[in-house]
């Protein structure tokens, strides 16, 4: 059983990263479907990344230069994997008009001027949000950042249909209902994370992550009748970022 829990947690993160894996773990469609229950646990190990890496660059820089070479670590061991799919879903959304020229849209390679103006303002906001909070809490935040929102985009799986027919398609493996009890190990590697915030700040973190994510997902039923992998990516994009705001609001109070 702990093999076969092993398997499905490095498949996520061999789907999810560019980060090695063992070669012992195999590939299947039915694997990659049990696997996202640790999408929250893919989170804690791209912010651990971060985290390590906006440590280490502390010791040389001023924050702002710790906070861009963490940022660039992550993009870097995600292979802007997310930031894909927010490009896509934007121009998709910016640019169409029903849902046929919509998924058309979102499935062209090319990058847009909608999908280049999410990219910017995702960046720059990430970025100008994690400078404007205390040095002592961007490590914990990083890391329940990136946790909180793969979980958010794993409640897109457990709330909505698939909506791509294309076997292809890069989500495609992944169009599975989740149960209680997956459900329930990616709450837990949630608050794992969060665990390490003052409970007021991880609070209002996760209300602003959870209301990003519950407007997305009312857009994408109402243009797309459910998701598609770009939207999984721009989700977990839209809400690490609402998460920030949500950290920086309770410092405020």
């Amino acid at each position: 059983m702990i093999r076969r829990e092993l398997e499905y947690f490095f498949g996520a993160l061999r789907f999810f990263t560019r980060l090695p894996v063992p070669a012992w773990v195999g590939h299947s469609a039915e694997a990659l479907n049990r696997s996202a229950r640790y999408f929250p646990a893919v989170g804690l190990v791209i912010g651990g990344i971060g985290a390590l890496v906006f440590l280490g660059a502390s010791l040389f820089w001023p924050q702002a230069g710790a906070v861009l070479l963490s940022m660039a670590a992550t993009i870097y061991a995600t292979g802007a994997f997310h930031e894909d799919g927010l490009a896509d879903m934007v121009d998709g959304l910016g640019g169409g008009w029903d849902k046929l020229h919509i998924l058309e849209i979102m499935k062209d390679s090319r990058v847009g001027s909608y999908g280049v103006v999410a990219l910017v303002l995702a960046l720059l906001g990430k970025f100008v949000l994690l400078v404007a909070l205390d040095a002592t809490l961007v490590p914990f935040a990083l890391l329940a950042g990136h946790a909180v929102s793969r979980f958010c985009s794993t409640a897109l799986l457990a709330m909505m249909d698939y909506v791509r027919e294309d076997l292809l398609a890069k989500a495609k493996p992944l169009a599975t209902r989740l149960t209680i009890g997956e459900m329930l190990i990616a709450v837990f590697f949630v608050l794992l994370a969060l665990a390490l915030l003052p409970l007021e700040k991880a609070i209002a973190g996760c209300l602003l992550a959870a209301i990003a994510t519950f407007w997305l997902a009312a857009r994408f039923k109402r243009w797309l009748g459910g998701y598609t992998g770009d939207c999984l990516g721009a989700t977990q994009q839209v809400s690490e970022i609402a998460f920030y705001l949500g950290l920086l609001a309770s410092l405020a109070q």
